[in-house]
């Protein structure tokens, strides 16, 4: 996975119809998630779309996490998130200000609100899951 600073980097230069596009780019390489882990424990609440995270947890402590979306979109949105927190011990992902390293992005500007209302929802589902690691 790409980190944040590179998408942020590329984004930058981009249009908004091109915007679009890498955000989509960035969903379809993500791995993919099996069915049987989209269930209702898996789903983010509040999204327009439906998406599902799930963690795993790494023998080092790092976290991954499995995502995916029936939207094109929201899928790369939660790419993007992703990439802010894959690879990183658990307890860094608790004490981050995800939406903060999402910040550059300005998604709320960028996209619908349709598209961006579930953004908290996903990160606090992420922190809560890192949370719990952390937790033991």
């Amino acid at each position: 996975m790409r980190s944040l600073n590179d998408i942020a980097e590329e984004y930058d230069f981009l249009d908004a119809d091109e915007r679009y596009r890498l955000l989509i780019e960035l969903g379809r390489a993500l791995p993919p998630m099996p069915d049987a882990l989209k269930t209702d424990a898996t789903l983010v609440r509040g999204c327009s779309a439906s998406v599902w995270v799930y963690p795993v947890a790494q023998d080092d402590g790092r976290l991954n996490f499995l995502a995916d979306s029936n939207a094109a979109i929201t899928k790369g949105i939660i790419a993007l998130v992703l990439s802010a927190v894959q690879g990183k011990p658990a307890s860094e992902v608790v004490a981050m200000d995800i939406a903060e390293a999402l910040a550059p992005f300005d998604l709320k500007n960028q996209l619908s609100s349709n598209r961006t209302q579930g953004v908290p929802n996903m990160i606090a589902l992420i922190q809560q899951h890192a949370a719990r690691i952390v937790a033991g």
